[in-house]
């Protein structure tokens, strides 16, 4: 079988030519434009970064991808799915409060917002996953599943989970509904937190299950009854339901890409990832430490486990910033060394699972060829 092709190019530029101009004919190179886009919606999935987060992917490379499609002819739009947990970005109002907030708009991305899951988080379609083994159904954010094309556009970063976040982790869970998000982290169900809880009752009225009933004037989710749906987390506008996570990390990592394999089942897709600000932790965290590896360049490929192995590569042979998370901890006379940036920068993480089970599943192959521009 032939090896996957990856496509890079670092961030080096000459005087006059932009980045967003080199990312471009990188995708060109790729051969994003094999893709017949005409007249077609195209879902462009990222990460608009939690109010208070610097590290996230400026719009700029946003509009470029976005130029490139419409020039290809397909009316593209920028779109990710409601949060599990509380913050900026549970809800479909306050998440594109937040896009706007961190310059995510029609004027700097060239194209509209849409929350993939709706309000709530609960506008979701149920998919079949293709050669599942921890997860049969997938249940997914309509406007993901609506879309007639995939465009993963990813922060290449640290994940104090999953090792790295990259393209399988921004479609997979980043492309889950509440309902998908609950299934992948969590194997409890949610929980009420009574000293939060205002006895307003819109958890009641939202649960599927009648799982929730009221004492002392506190809800009360009935683990028996519950379904686990997540439904009422993006009921609660106090943030009085959290979802219990404590899925195992191997189970994690595989769910992810079982979810990228349903979401991407069927329909062209195509991936780029930015490797910069690599910070040592997602995105979702409402602050940034400072970057753990140097900035390394862009890539592009049409097979998102190779791209993800191809970056996870390029930043292990990185040197490590000194001062960083990453480069205090190599600093400990008394540190383990894993040899492993991810590992060495958050020592309770798994990642080659992903990858490992991605390629297992038929998502895609670890074997790839650097090709650089």
């Amino acid at each position: 079988m032939a090896k996957s092709k990856v496509y890079f190019t670092d961030f080096r530029t000459g005087i006059g030519t932009s980045l967003t101009v080199k990312l471009q004919k990188l995708c060109r190179k790729a051969g994003m434009g094999d893709i017949d886009f005409d007249g077609r919606f195209a879902a462009i999935k990222m990460h608009f970064g939690e109010l208070g987060n610097l590290s996230y992917l400026r719009p700029n490379y946003v509009k470029a991808v976005a130029d490139l499609i419409k020039e290809y002819g397909g009316k593209p739009f920028i779109t990710d799915c409601n949060t599990l947990y509380p913050g900026s970005r549970k809800n479909a109002v306050d998440h594109l409060y937040n896009a706007e907030v961190n310059g995510f708009n029609s004027m700097t991305t060239g194209c509209y917002t849409i929350i993939a899951d709706g309000l709530k988080g609960t506008d979701e379609a149920t998919v079949p996953v293709p050669n599942g083994e921890y997860c049969k159904e997938a249940y997914i954010g309509r406007a993901l599943y609506d879309a007639d094309i995939i465009i993963s556009l990813s922060h290449f970063k640290g994940h104090e989970m999953t090792g790295f976040g990259g393209a399988i982790k921004n479609i997979g869970m980043g492309g889950g509904s509440r309902a998908g998000k609950m299934q992948q982290h969590c194997d409890g169900k949610p929980k009420v937190n009574p000293d939060l809880c205002r006895n307003c009752k819109k958890c009641a009225s939202e649960c599927g299950s009648d799982a929730i009933s009221y004492e002392s004037g506190k809800a009360v989710i009935d683990q028996e009854l519950c379904k686990g749906c997540g439904r009422c987390i993006g009921a609660c506008a106090f943030d009085a339901i959290r979802a219990v996570e404590d899925t195992a990390l191997e189970s994690l990592c595989s769910m992810m890409a079982e979810y990228t394999a349903a979401i991407l089942n069927n329909k062209p897709s195509f991936h780029i990832s930015l490797i910069m600000d690599v910070s040592p932790n997602c995105d979702c965290h409402g602050e940034n430490d400072a970057p753990i590896l140097p900035n390394i360049g862009m890539l592009a490929s049409f097979d998102p486990v190779a791209i993800d192995q191809a970056a996870a590569d390029l930043c292990q042979k990185a040197t490590p910033v000194r001062n960083s998370q990453l480069g205090d901890n190599l600093a400990r006379p008394d540190w383990h060394h894993h040899h492993d940036h991810f590992l060495d920068s958050n020592p309770n993480i798994r990642w080659k699972e992903t990858l490992e089970h991605g390629e297992k599943i038929g998502l895609g192959s670890r074997d790839y060829e650097l090709i650089t521009m």
